[in-house]
């Protein structure tokens, strides 16, 4: 199972910022927040509270499971293929997103023509 600091990183990914943005979010610098990443500190209250209104999901931080708000527009084969991404290496992830627009366009082309 992944750690709370995981969770963290694949969060602040999700939502899109780099360590230095979401730290300053937090309140924290870009040490602070890599050192939560990297489980060897703990985020306290504050912290939480302030990247929760950017987005993050601190219920899947904490506990490592989703709030229903976050994936509740997702089908299970949607949150499987989320889950899918967020474990693939940054490399294949930039070739997942070519192939999944590429398929998505040619679906899109199938409509009009």
């Amino acid at each position: 199972m992944n750690t709370i600091g995981e969770r963290l990183r694949l969060e602040r990914e999700r939502v899109g910022k780099n360590q230095t943005e979401f730290g300053a979010i937090g309140g924290v610098l870009k040490g602070a927040q890599i050192n939560y990443e990297q489980d060897k500190r703990q985020p306290d209250a504050a912290y939480l509270s302030a990247i929760a209104e950017s987005g993050a999901d601190v219920l899947y931080i904490l506990t490592g499971v989703r709030s229903t708000s976050v994936v509740s527009d997702l089908s299970y084969d949607e949150q499987a293929l989320v889950g899918t991404y967020r474990m693939m290496a940054e490399e294949t992830r930039a070739t997942y997103k070519t192939i999944g627009s590429a398929l998505a366009q040619s679906r899109s082309d199938e409509k009009v023509g």
